[in-house]
């Protein structure tokens, strides 16, 4: 060949050169569309990774919350004003184990309203019982909007037996506080009253556990019978005992069988929608205010059962006046007792249990 113009390439050999070209066009078409998608997928997976260090800071930022909440939200009342040295009575309450059980966040919030107010019946609670209250055991999936259980994904209210201090710490902490108040000879636990919301029955109604001890079961009855003297929403009816097995990981259940037989656990339910007061059958709608004052009634009843009432009468009351009169003929004109205590009043016909209603003072 005297020039490259007279090469002649074969047929078969260009066709074959151009099937090469074409396979190998293909190939970079593919592998730059898997390149596509792979960059794709790391694009995502580091969208998710930020995420999720997000979510762990989160949860780091919620356990120190739940480790705080075990001094900070177990409001203590009432111990400075007991007499040094004297036996102290415990009254342990719980709420919000179920953060969707937004009612009972409402109640927990009369309780701790009522008992910190100057209300005489609240002081004379403060002078001779200690309240340890825990608002809100679940907060996490309070803040996460969770129905029922935690962010681990956990339902609390079944985990009492051996409550982790990792993945339960609230639990835990209240759990420890309760077993170290237990076996300390100056306290005694009187109670434990977990409020709860309940989604199908009506009114407020306790659940009670069942004993061997006849007589022990017995007592175990005494409070919620008050309550509902107390409070017109609250049905003894529905109150029930029981020992089922579904709910042996429960705070009742569990604190029922470790406590002796001078304490009483309880569950406190109220329900989502309304109640009926007894002798009708209209039912009266739930409001913020009217679960507010069950708890206002659940504080005031410690009352009676401890029978702290004849000491209401000996608080003052201040009573505000426009201008100079004479003193009322008693000392405390708005509480007025017995008629052996005011000779030149009438007697009073009710029962102890029927004062003044609280509620109406707020």
């Amino acid at each position: 060949m005297d020039s490259l113009e007279d090469a002649v390439v074969p047929r078969a050999l260009y066709e074959e050169l151009l099937r090469n070209y074409q396979q190998q066009q293909e190939e970079m078409r593919h592998l730059q569309q898997e390149l596509e998608r792979t960059r794709r997928q790391l694009v995502q997976q580091a969208k998710k990774l930020k995420e999720y260090g997000a979510l762990v800071s989160e949860m780091k930022e919620l356990r120190d919350l739940n480790r705080r909440l075990q001094d900070v939200l177990l409001l203590r009342l009432g111990s400075d004003n007991l007499r040094e040295g004297a036996e102290k009575k415990v009254v342990f309450i719980t709420g919000r184990v179920h953060p969707g059980e937004t009612p009972s966040s409402f109640v927990c919030q009369g309780i701790i309203d009522f008992l910190i107010s100057q209300h005489p019946i609240a002081h004379v609670l403060r002078e001779h019982l200690v309240f340890k209250i825990a608002p809100m055991l679940n907060p996490d999936g309070v803040y996460l909007g969770n129905y029922r259980c935690s962010l681990m994904g956990f339902d609390l209210n079944r985990h009492w037996l051996d409550p982790s201090p990792w993945a339960h710490p609230t639990l835990h902490g209240v759990k420890q506080l309760i077993i170290q108040m237990y076996n300390d000879p100056k306290t005694s636990l009187e109670f434990y009253i977990d409020i709860h919301a309940h989604s199908t029955m009506m009114n407020g109604f306790m659940y009670g556990n069942i004993f061997e001890d006849e007589e022990r079961f017995q007592r175990q009855a005494i409070f919620p019978k008050l309550l509902c003297q107390n409070a017109e929403d609250f049905s003894y009816s529905s109150t029930s005992f029981n020992r089922d097995a579904v709910k042996a990981g429960t705070g009742r259940r569990f604190l029922g069988g470790l406590l002796d037989h001078t304490s009483y656990c309880y569950t406190l339910e109220v329900s989502f929608y309304s109640y009926i007061i007894g002798g009708t059958t209209a039912a009266v709608p739930y409001t913020e205010e009217a679960y507010m004052k069950l708890g206002r009634n659940v504080a005031r009843t410690f009352l009676d059962y401890y029978r702290l009432n004849p000491l209401v009468e000996k608080v003052a009351i201040p009573v505000p006046r426009l201008r100079k009169e004479k003193p009322p003929p008693y000392k405390y004109p708005f509480l007025r007792g017995p008629a052996s205590n005011h000779p030149n009043g009438k007697g009073d016909k009710k029962s102890s249990v029927n004062h003044t209603d609280p509620s109406n003072s707020f």
